[in-house]
């Protein structure tokens, strides 16, 4: 039996059953709006737990009720590490949930659609990916509808995270042990089968697989990409959004035209035209497979095989990804054979990984405290894009605004590494424009102004998580590598 608390103190039986239902919480940062007061940390918890119980469609939790009314990969999995410290029995649900429309080659998909939502309510929408028909060599599931893509391995460090909410439970519902074999063969398929550069390194083949999808970093190789003709689709996102802050027709173009060519060679990898090494996509499967380890452990088998390899990939990141002169991780056009100079916080992400060599772990941080990103100085958050680049807009998707999921990363990053002061000091303002935006789905770095959805349910989770653990505690990403929290030194 759940032995945690109750999300809220209301009934919410009646929002149980309405699966779904659009929402008017999508905010543009053009539309005036009422400065809020601040609350107190007591009411900030139970408005981020009002958040998720309003997103639960009674197996999963969808980011928010109208832009994003499916169940989406990543977002399960940092919903989780929020949930958790409201009820570890949805935690594991939520994840469950994901797990079970896991593909047979291993791929867990980018999204799972739910069949009571309107086909128009959301595009790409499931007779676009056809999962079932053109993934079936790939073992797409025959009872639900996914899309073909797949989003960042962070699955396994929510599932241990999750586990260590409430052990007892854990066991008694044998949830890690129905958990790890998926697990396994979900890295299994990205170390092999996304391994097109050859280098040991995973390889998206879209960007919405990053997670980042309209960063600049993908301009570039994206630039080869025919793009689908505008005709050929409607954007259901612009309903929910400003066109200037939302990607452009002609990257939307390109990115269906991706889709489009991944589907058609049923889903087949190493076909497309597009293919690039991420720091933050490979820091994830990093930190994730050192968790897999745990997991092992727990289970009673050896921990041995998985930390050496995530030993090889943080060896390979670095030799790849790594750019001493610019003191940065880039991403790799694995077509073009060459590094992409455009600075963003996926580079930054590798923080996370405390087995990195003390020097690259020092400069990160200088890279994050420097005129790029101005974390601590002139950003409240962490911006998503260098704020010198030519490309930065402060409110367009990906290009510059703050979200709140990669600034919880980085956060454990500075905090991994000894950076206390900076760590508390992001947490804090986390904290803050969580509260006063009403759990934005992102914000304008410098101001804080909220964009996009709002009562977004990772900023929500994420939220919770912070709350829940203190500023001068161990960071209990570190006790997934078995470190304690001071940073740096290999073990």
């Amino acid at each position: 039996m759940d032995r945690t608390a109750q999300l809220t103190s209301r009934a919410h039986a009646q929002a149980h059953s309405v699966v779904y239902e659009p929402d008017a919480t999508t905010h543009s940062q053009h539309a005036p709006h009422a400065p809020r007061a601040p609350h107190s940390r007591r009411t900030l918890h139970a408005r981020a737990a009002e958040v998720l119980e309003a997103n639960w469609t009674g197996t999963s939790t969808v980011p928010s009720r109208g832009l994003y009314p499916h169940q989406w990969s990543w977002d399960s999995a940092f919903i989780a590490i929020g949930l958790r410290h409201l009820s570890p029995l949805r935690a594991q649900t939520e994840l469950e949930t994901l797990l079970s429309a896991q593909w047979g080659d291993g791929r867990i998909p980018h999204i799972v659609f739910n069949p009571s939502v309107p086909l128009d309510a959301y595009f790409p929408s499931p007779d676009f990916w056809r999962s079932s028909t053109a993934g079936r060599a790939a073992g797409a599931p025959r009872t639900v509808q996914t899309s073909g893509i797949v989003q960042p391995p962070v699955h396994a460090l929510a599932v241990w995270l999750v586990h260590q909410a409430d052990p007892g439970l854990s066991r008694s519902r044998g949830f890690l042990a129905r958990a790890y074999p998926r697990l396994a063969a979900w890295h299994r398929y990205l170390l092999h089968r996304r391994d097109l550069g050859g280098g040991g390194l995973a390889s998206v083949v879209h960007p919405w697989e990053q997670g980042m999808d309209n960063s600049p970093c993908w301009d570039a190789p994206l630039s080869r990409v025919t793009p689908a003709p505008a005709r050929s689709f409607r954007r259901a996102d612009l309903d929910h959004g400003a066109a200037e802050d939302r990607p452009t027709d002609l990257d939307y173009g390109r990115y269906v035209r991706l889709a489009t060519d991944y589907r058609d060679n049923d889903y087949a990898d190493g076909t497309g035209g597009f293919a690039v090494e991420d720091p933050s996509f490979n820091a994830l499967l990093i930190a994730s497979e050192h968790a897999l380890a745990r997991i092992a452990q727990e289970l009673g088998a050896t921990a041995t095989a998985r930390n050496a390899r995530a030993e090889r990939l943080t060896a390979a990141l670095v030799e790849r990804l790594w750019d001493p002169a610019e003191g940065m991780f880039f991403c790799r056009d694995v077509g073009a054979g060459a590094l992409v100079p455009e600075r963003s916080v996926s580079g930054l992400i590798p923080l996370l990984l405390p087995t990195l060599p003390r020097d690259i772990a020092a400069t990160l941080v200088s890279t994050a405290r420097g005129p790029h990103f101005e974390v601590g100085g002139a950003a409240r958050l962490v911006p998503s894009y260098d704020l010198l680049g030519e490309a930065f807009d402060p409110h367009r998707y990906w290009r510059g605004p703050a979200w709140f999921n990669t600034g919880w990363l980085v956060e454990r990053g500075l905090r991994q590494h000894g950076e206390r002061a900076h760590a508390d000091a992001l947490r804090t303002a986390l904290l803050e424009t969580a509260d006063a935006t009403d759990f934005a789905e992102y914000v304008d770095p410098y101001t804080g102004e909220a964009c996009g959805a709002l009562g977004f349910g990772w900023t929500a989770a994420l939220t919770l998580d912070l709350l829940h653990r203190q500023p001068f505690e161990d960071s209990e990403i570190s006790k997934v590598f078995g470190m304690s929290d001071q940073g740096g030194e290999r073990r």
